[in-house]
């Protein structure tokens, strides 16, 4: 009932009006969406480069209905990068790119319109000189996306990938993945799946996230730990150590509003911290579908909001 709510609530102008315009709601968005203007994502991104982090920038758009509304996404992340660039701030910056706001739903050409639509902006990233990950969605999207990925890294080798440790397949996928110059975010998982590919409880997903951690940081690649859990991030820093990883060979993923102590505290010991920033005028839907997917996330931004560190 509570997520048919969420997302019903998702398509209602009216309500993000009235949401948008609450001292409650509008600290919630602020929070965790850098804003709706690509003025809005620079400035934040600048911010956070001078003060010794990285950043992953999410233009947000999921869902796409047509061809339209997927070249008009693959625009403004070209727009996104010229002005990265621009702005001298690409060393610092990348993006992530969900195919799903590319065209991958679009029928049965859906694949290879995402795959054209993404090789532009992995171009557009390189002309940039910064790089480009794809975002993993839903299980039902996971082989074509790694599909995808391969053809990508045939001439953008440096495309990073995204892997769910609460899905069965994720510790394999991790052992594929864990190759010279292959980089990996490695995150939970944010999605409702069924039990028959996703672990369920909570202590399961967390320690297929060490097993997964443990590949990747055995591994030739670049591990991204995405985390705000700080047994996690004691874990990872423990494995990179044993492996004799130096801290360039992989770094902390942290979303925007999360824990900044804490990437604070990693970036000023040396480590790499990258900051997860979703931006765009799509962020009511965006924020509302997040919630819906796992309504208990409604207590996470909560508890974020309360605890600011």
């Amino acid at each position: 009932m509570l997520r048919r709510s969420l997302l019903q609530m998702s398509r209602s102008d009216r309500i993000k009006d009235a949401v948008s315009t609450m001292p409650v709601s509008s600290g919630i968005v602020a929070r965790f969406v850098a804003g709706e203007s690509l003025d809005d994502v620079i400035d934040v991104s600048r911010r956070l480069v001078d003060d010794g982090r990285l950043v992953s920038l999410d233009h947000l758009g999921e869902d796409t209905l047509d061809q339209e509304q997927a070249d008009a996404t693959v625009q403004a992340y070209l727009t996104l990068l010229a002005r990265l660039a621009e702005e001298g701030l690409a060393p610092g910056a990348e993006v992530s790119v969900k195919l799903s706001a590319v065209g991958q739903a679009l029928g049965a050409d859906g694949g290879r319109l995402a795959l054209d639509n993404a090789r532009k902006i992995c171009q557009g990233a390189m002309n940039a000189g910064t790089t480009v990950t794809l975002d993993m969605e839903d299980h039902t999207t996971t082989d074509s996306t790694l599909s995808i990925l391969r053809e990508l890294r045939q001439d953008f080798p440096d495309t990073g990938a995204v892997v769910q440790a609460y899905l069965h397949r994720t510790e394999d996928d991790c052992r594929e993945l864990a190759y010279a110059g292959s980089r990996v975010r490695l995150c939970k998982g944010a999605y409702k799946e069924p039990e028959q590919v996703a672990f369920q409880n909570r202590r399961e997903v967390d320690l297929s996230y060490v097993r997964c951690l443990k590949v990747l940081m055995a591994g030739s690649g670049y591990p991204m730990v995405a985390t705000h859990d700080p047994t996690l991030i004691a874990i990872a820093g423990a494995l990179a150590t044993r492996n004799g990883r130096d801290s360039g060979s992989f770094e902390y993923q942290m979303l925007y509003g999360v824990r900044p102590d804490e990437q604070r505290r990693l970036a000023a010991g040396g480590a790499k911290m990258r900051v997860y920033i979703p931006y765009g005028e799509q962020w009511y839907g965006y924020l509302m579908r997040r919630l819906a997917e796992r309504p208990a996330n409604l207590t996470f931004f909560a508890r974020s909001l309360l605890t600011k560190g």
